[in-house]
């Protein structure tokens, strides 16, 4: 089953480190908000040492890791969900920032709508400083020119 990025099927192009996601059940209505990166940390041996890469991950086939939503794929076929990609992140703190952001926005733990149980999250503002210096930007350019300016909420729009 494939992703959706603005409607249209997603092709990574190897230039973000992951995603924040929405997938929904079409049959019930019920939704999960997570993130999902498109490597993963690994070792490979090299002259007898163990060395640090990164892997491509299983993101093409991730169905999120919500027991009760995989049980219910599996039960009603991938046909029946929609997976949408919400934000292209630049690095893991960014996908957290706004897997959580998304999260309490759209208040996931306070209705039976939503699939997610747990939310959790460690992020400290020095992680995100690309990600403000490029909001910054942006309001300073447009606001050379007198528009009205809202920031991207990723480094993609979404």
């Amino acid at each position: 089953m494939t992703w959706y990025y603005d409607g249209v099927p997603f092709q990574e192009s190897g230039t973000h480190f992951g995603f924040v996601y929405l997938i929904e059940n079409l049959i019930t209505g019920r939704k999960y908000i997570g993130r999902k990166y498109f490597s993963k940390a690994g070792t490979k041996q090299v002259n007898g040492k163990k060395r640090k890469i990164r892997k491509v991950s299983d993101w093409e086939t991730y169905w999120g890791s919500n027991e009760t939503l995989k049980r219910e794929v599996a039960e009603l076929g991938e046909h029946n969900f929609r997976r949408t990609i919400l934000h292209l992140c630049s690095s893991k703190s960014e996908c957290s920032y706004f897997e959580l952001r998304e999260q309490m926005d759209r208040r996931v733990l306070e209705s039976d709508e939503w699939y997610n149980d747990w939310v959790t999250a460690k992020i400290h503002k020095d992680h995100l400083k690309s990600l403000v210096q490029r909001n910054r930007t942006y309001y300073i350019l447009y606001s050379s020119y007198n528009v009205a300016a809202s920031p991207p909420s990723s480094t993609a729009s979404s």
